[in-house]
């Protein structure tokens, strides 16, 4: 299928196969009965109705977890679907010209962990949400509802309307993000991140 994805991995299987957040068409996986990890994917996959396909002797491309998945791509949300979702105590990352695949999976990563309820992107200067953003996230951007804007500001703008607070980060900053009052912490709140390497 021309739409088809191929997560590698056991983390971006994994996250995947619990979020069931995209069409999941099948798992492939190759290696030797026994192992937890395997286990564990093929109870996920059963769990959510997903064909399981286990070959013996090579190991799927990509890498030696021996796991693959078939997928739909994974479905973006508007700011206000992502608003709603979030809810009245919501903590919201938006990236501004991060382009670098890995980069946005990293940032997915610790936005997931640090308890972000979504994420916001541009349409230009943003990667796609590919195989290797879901890789270089360990399968976290799998849980993270993505929004896709056309304007970043515009997009801010409506979330201030809505009753949030932005925070930009910026390196040449007088406050250290550790010395903010608790006040500005509370409630709803969207961090601006990005600019790779670029000077502000």
């Amino acid at each position: 299928m021309a739409d088809a994805e191929r997560l590698i991995g056991i983390h971006p299987v994994r996250e995947a196969l619990r979020a069931r957040r995209r069409e999941l068409r099948r798992v492939r996986i190759a290696g030797s009965a026994g192992r937890r990890w395997l286990e564990e994917i093929q109870a996920l996959a059963r769990e959510a109705g997903v064909p399981v396909e286990v070959v013996g002797g090579a190991e799927p491309r990509g890498g030696r977890s021996g796991v693959e998945l078939e997928a739909g791509p994974l479905p973006e949300v508007s700011v206000e679907e992502l608003a709603a979702f979030a809810g009245e105590s919501a903590r919201l990352v938006a990236l501004d010209e991060v382009e670098d695949p890995q980069n946005l999976g990293a940032l997915c990563r610790v936005a997931e962990a640090s308890g972000a309820r979504g994420l916001i992107l541009t349409r230009r200067h943003a990667p796609p949400l590919s195989p290797a953003v879901s890789r270089a996230s360990a399968g976290a951007v799998e849980h993270l509802p993505v929004a896709r804007v056309p304007n970043l500001r515009r997009a801010l703008n409506h979330l201030k309307s809505q009753g949030y607070w932005v925070l930009g980060a910026d390196v040449d900053a007088a406050a250290d993000l550790f010395e903010l009052p608790d006040r500005l912490l509370r409630g709803r709140l969207v961090v601006v991140l990005g600019g790779e390497g670029r000077d502000r």
